[in-house]
C-alpha cells in the first residue's frame, strides 16, 4: 500500500507541477488511505450488516413477545382478504396473492431495519402487474400465462433491487421528493378506486383498465346495468366505513377503552368478509344455473402451495416485458422506502435504505420459488402493525402462520367469497392513499413548485396511465433539481452591526446580510450598509459546480462593470485599438465623468459557507472572473474567501492560484483546457500607465501578494494556515483583511439606525 501512496505522490508532482504533500490542504494519499484502511474489518462489517436480525434476536424477551403476537395475528387477519383482493387487481388467481403475502412477511423479518413495515401484495404494484400482463399479451398473445409473466417480473425486478442494495446505491431514491411520491400515490389510488367501482356494482361491457377518466365516465353510463353484485359490494363498503367511523367516535367518547375499539375497528375487514361469504353461500348454494352463479364469487382456490419449484425464466419473455421493467422496479423500491422512512420518523428510529432494498430484493427473488408475484411495503398494513404495538420484525412470523393456516384450512370457505366484497375491501383500503386536502395545502405553503409537480403527477395519472404518471414525477423532479443547481440563489452582501443593548459600552458584532433583502426577512427600519467602497461581498447558496459556474462568473463580472470604476479611459484609446465587442463611447459622448464617480475596486470577498463542492469548471470560472475583472479595472484585484469548510475546496482554489497571494501573471489562464490552442489571445489594450497617471497607490498594488489582517483564536494563534492568507474564518475577518491598508479617512460616515448616532466605520447600530 505504501507503493500506491508513492505512485500517487509522483503522479501529482508530474502532472500538476508540485508535490502533493507540499500543498497546505488534503492530499491524494489522504483519499487513498481513507478507502483502504482495514479492508478485512470493512468486509466483515459489510457481511454482518446484511442480517440485522443478529443485532436484536439475542436480546429478545417476553415483554416484546406480547406486542409481536398481537400485531402479527392482527395483520395476518387483515392480510388474508387483502392479498386475495389485490391478486384480483393483478388479474391473477387469488392464491397468488396468498403466496406473495406469506413470503413477504416471513423473509422480511430476517433483513428488516424497520419493525413496522409489512411486505406483501399492494394495490399500486398489483395494478402495474396487470398492465404488464396486458402489454405482453397484446404483443405476444397466448404465449405466456399471467402467473408466469408476474413471476418473471418479480424475479427480474427483485434481482435489480437486490443489486442496488448490495452496491449501496439506495441514495438514488432521494432524488424523488416527497410531493412527487404523494402525487403518484394519489393518482394511483384514484385509478384503482375507479377500476374497482364496476366490480363493486356488477357492471360490465367496458374496459376497466382504460384511462381513469374514461372508466369514471363509463361507470356512470353503465349504472343502469348494475347487477345483484351491487347489493353485496355496496353493503360491504358501507359497513366498512360505518364500523370505522363508529369506532372512531367511541374512542373519543370512551377513551379508557381505546384499545378495545381499535381492535374492533381493525377486524372490520375480516368481519365484513365473513358476513358477506355466509350471505353468498346462503344465496348461491342452490342457484347454480348453466355453470354460473347469480353473483360473481371466487370459486375454487387451490389448497396449499401448488407451484413450488424453480421459476421458469424465459429470455424471450424478459425481452418482451423489458420496456415495463423500469417503472415496476421504481414502484417496488420507491413505495417501500417511502413507507419505511415515514414509520421510522414517526416511531423514532432510523432505517437503512440499502438494507431495506436488500430485503425487498431477496423477498421477491425467493418468492418466485413459491409462485409469488411482486411484493413491497404496504401503507395500510404497516400502519395497522404499528398501532397494534409491534416491538420487533419477528411479528412477521406470526403473520406468516396466519397465512399458512388460511392456505391449508380455509380455501373451501374462500369458494363463496363474493368478488364485489373484495372490491369493497380494495376501495376502502386504497382510499386512504389519497392525499388529504390539508397536506396538499402544506405542499403549496412550503413550495409552490413542488405543489405543481404533485398536481401534474395526479392529472397525468388520471388522464393517462400510472406509468406516465411516475415518469412525469421523476422528470419534473429532476428538472426542478437541475434548475435549482444551475440557477442558484446568490446575494451581494451588506453589513449590519448588532449591539446587545443601547449603552455605549455594549458589545457589538458585525453580520452580513443581502443588500436588498426580501421584506419578510428584516424589519423595515433596518437597512444593511454596503461594504466599504471598492469591496464586493458575494454569497452563493449552492455548491459551485459546472452547471452554475458560468452564472456566478457572469453575475460578479456584470456587477463589477456596472458599479466599479473602469481603469481605462476608452475615449483616449484609438478606434483601431478597441476590441470589436467593446467599442467604448461614441465621438462626443462623455462617459468618463460618470465613471469617475464610481469607487475603485479593491477586493472581492466570496462567502463559501454554503458551498460543499467545487469542481474544475468552477475553478476555471473563478479564474475567468479574476481575469475579466482585472482587465476591466486594469490592475490586480484581491480575491478573499470566507468559511472554506472543505479541504478539497481549499485544494481546488489553491490549484487555481487563489488563497496564497500568487501573482495572477504567473497563473495560466486555463486550468480546464480542453484542447491545446497555443497563445491565440489578441493584443491587450494599452497599459493604464501609458494613458493616464495611476490613481492607485503603490501600497495597494503590493497588497496583491500579502494581507495584514490575521484571524486569531483566544490564545492569539492563527485559526487558518498562514501560508493561505486569503482564506478566512468568516466574512467579517475577510472584509477586514480586504480593507486593511486602505485610506479610511475617505470612508463616508452614516447615521446609525434607531439611535441617531454617527458611526465612522459606515455600519448601522441596532
Amino acid at each position: 500500500m505504501t507503493s500506491l501512496y508513492q505512485k500517487a505522490k509522483r503522479w501529482g508532482k508530474n502532472v500538476i507541477g508540485y508535490d502533493d504533500d507540499s500543498v497546505p490542504v488534503v492530499s491524494v494519499s489522504h483519499w487513498i488511505r481513507k478507502y483502504s484502511r482495514n479492508p478485512k474489518d470493512g468486509a466483515i462489517q459489510y457481511v454482518t450488516s446484511l442480517f440485522p436480525i443478529t443485532g436484536w434476536i439475542t436480546r429478545y424477551n417476553f415483554g416484546w413477545l406480547y406486542g409481536d403476537v398481537v400485531a402479527g395475528l392482527t395483520v395476518g387477519i387483515v392480510l388474508v382478504p387483502q392479498s386475495m383482493s389485490y391478486a384480483q387487481i393483478a388479474t391473477l388467481p387469488p392464491q397468488y396473492g396468498l403466496y406473495s403475502a406469506f413470503i413477504g412477511v416471513l423473509i422480511y423479518c430476517l433483513f428488516a431495519t424497520s419493525k413496522d413495515v409489512s411486505i406483501g401484495p399492494v394495490a399500486v404494484m398489483s395494478l402495474t402487474v396487470s398492465q404488464i400482463i396486458e402489454h405482453v399479451n397484446k404483443s405476444h398473445p397466448d404465449v405466456w400465462s399471467g402467473p408466469q409473466i408476474a413471476t418473471t417480473v418479480a424475479f427480474v425486478c427483485g434481482f435489480i433491487v437486490l443489486g442496488i442494495g448490495l452496491l449501496r446505491l439506495g441514495w438514488i431514491v432521494e432524488f424523488i421528493p416527497a410531493p412527487a411520491v404523494s402525487g403518484f400515490m394519489t393518482g394511483s389510488a384514484i385509478n384503482i378506486v375507479a377500476g374497482q367501482v364496476p366490480g363493486l356494482l356488477g357492471e360490465s361491457g367496458f374496459n376497466t383498465r382504460a384511462a381513469t377518466y374514461q372508466v369514471i365516465i363509463n361507470s356512470f353510463k353503465f349504472l343502469p346495468q348494475s347487477t345483484l353484485d351491487a347489493a353485496f359490494g355496496v353493503t360491504g363498503l358501507v359497513s366498512l366505513y360505518a364500523i370505522r367511523m363508529g369506532c372512531d367516535w367511541l374512542v373519543k367518547r370512551y377513551p379508557r377503552r381505546q384499545r378495545l375499539w381499535f381492535f374492533i375497528s381493525t377486524f372490520r375487514n375480516a368481519f365484513v368478509i365473513i358476513v358477506l361469504t355466509i350471505a353468498s353461500w346462503l344465496y348461491c348454494r342452490h342457484r347454480l344455473s348453466h355453470g354460473k352463479y347469480p353473483i360473481k364469487i371466487l370459486q375454487t382456490v387451490p389448497r396449499g402451495f401448488q407451484h413450488v419449484g424453480a421459476p421458469i425464466i424465459d429470455g424471450k419473455l424478459v425481452s418482451a416485458l423489458a420496456p415495463e421493467l423500469p417503472v415496476a422496479t421504481i414502484i417496488l423500491l420507491l413505495e417501500h422506502i417511502a413507507i419505511s422512512k415515514s414509520f421510522g420518523r414517526i416511531n423514532g428510529y432510523k432505517i437503512n435504505p440499502n438494507q431495506e432494498l436488500i430485503a425487498i430484493g431477496v423477498t421477491n427473488t425467493v418468492g418466485t420459488v413459491f409462485g409469488a408475484y411482486p411484493a413491497t411495503g404496504s401503507f395500510s398494513r404497516s400502519a395497522l402493525k404499528s398501532k397494534s404495538g409491534v416491538r420487533t420484525p419477528a411479528a412477521g412470523i406470526l403473520t406468516a402462520i396466519v397465512v399458512i393456516v388460511a392456505l391449508y384450512g380455509l380455501t373451501s370457505a374462500f369458494f363463496w367469497i363474493p368478488s364485489a366484497g373484495l372490491s369493497a375491501i380494495i376501495i376502502h383500503a386504497v382510499a386512504d392513499l389519497v392525499t388529504k386536502p390539508r397536506q396538499v395545502y402544506s405542499f403549496w405553503r412550503v413550495s409552490p413548485l413542488e405543489f405543481a409537480i404533485w398536481a401534474a403527477d395526479v392529472l397525468v395519472t388520471v388522464f393517462s396511465t400510472i406509468e406516465d404518471g411516475i415518469y412525469t414525477s421523476i422528470c419534473l423532479s429532476a428538472a426542478l433539481l437541475l434548475v435549482r443547481i444551475a440557477r442558484p440563489r446568490g446575494y451581494f452582501l451588506g453589513k449590519l452591526t448588532l449591539r446587545t443593548s443601547e449603552h455605549d459600552n455594549a458589545e457589538s458584532r458585525d453580520v452580513y446580510v443581502p443588500l436588498n433583502p426580501k421584506p419578510s426577512l428584516l424589519d423595515a427600519s433596518v437597512k444593511p450598509v454596503p461594504p466599504p467602497p471598492g469591496i464586493i461581498v458575494y454569497r452563493l447558496e449552492e455548491s459551485l459546480i459546472y452547471p452554475n459556474a458560468h452564472l456566478v462568473n457572469s453575475t460578479i463580472v456584470d456587477y463589477v462593470k456596472e458599479n466599479m470604476r473602469r481603469g481605462i479611459d476608452m475615449s483616449k484609446v484609438k478606434m483601431s485599438d478597441r476590441p470589436w465587442n467593446d467599442p467604448g463611447p461614441k465621438p462626443g459622448q462623455d462617459l468618463e465623468t460618470e465613471n469617475s464617480r464610481k469607487p475603485e475596486l479593491r477586493a472581492i470577498v466570496l462567502d463559501l459557507s454554503a458551498i460543499s463542492q467545487m469542481d474544475t469548471t468552477a475553478v476555471q470560472a473563478l479564474i475567468d472572473t479574476r481575469n475579466e475583472v482585472e482587465r476591466w479595472v486594469n490592475y490586480p484585484v484581491e480575491f478573499h474567501f470566507a468559511t472554506v469548510l472543505s479541504p478539497w475546496i481549499r485544494r481546488a482554489l489553491i490549484a487555481g492560484g487563489f488563497g496564497t497571494g500568487e501573482s495572477s501573471s504567473r497563473i495560466p489562464a486555463e486550468i480546464a483546457q480542453i484542447v491545446s490552442l497555443g497563445d491565440v489571445r489578441e493584443p491587450s489594450l494599452p497599459e493604464k500607465s501609458d494613458l493616464e497617471s495611476p490613481v492607485i497607490s503603490e501600497e495597494a498594488r503590493r497588497r496583491g501578494s500579502s494581507s495584514t489582517h490575521k484571524t486569531t483564536d483566544r490564545l492569539g494563534g492563527p485559526i487558518v494556515p498562514q501560508d493561505t492568507p486569503f482564506f478566512h474564518f468568516d466574512v467579517v475577518s475577510a472584509v477586514r483583511a480586504a480593507e486593511s491598508g486602505r485610506d479610511l479617512s475617505r470612508t463616508p460616515s452614516v447615521t446609525s439606525v434607531g439611535t441617531g448616532k454617527r458611526v465612522d466605520n459606515g455600519s448601522p447600530l441596532l
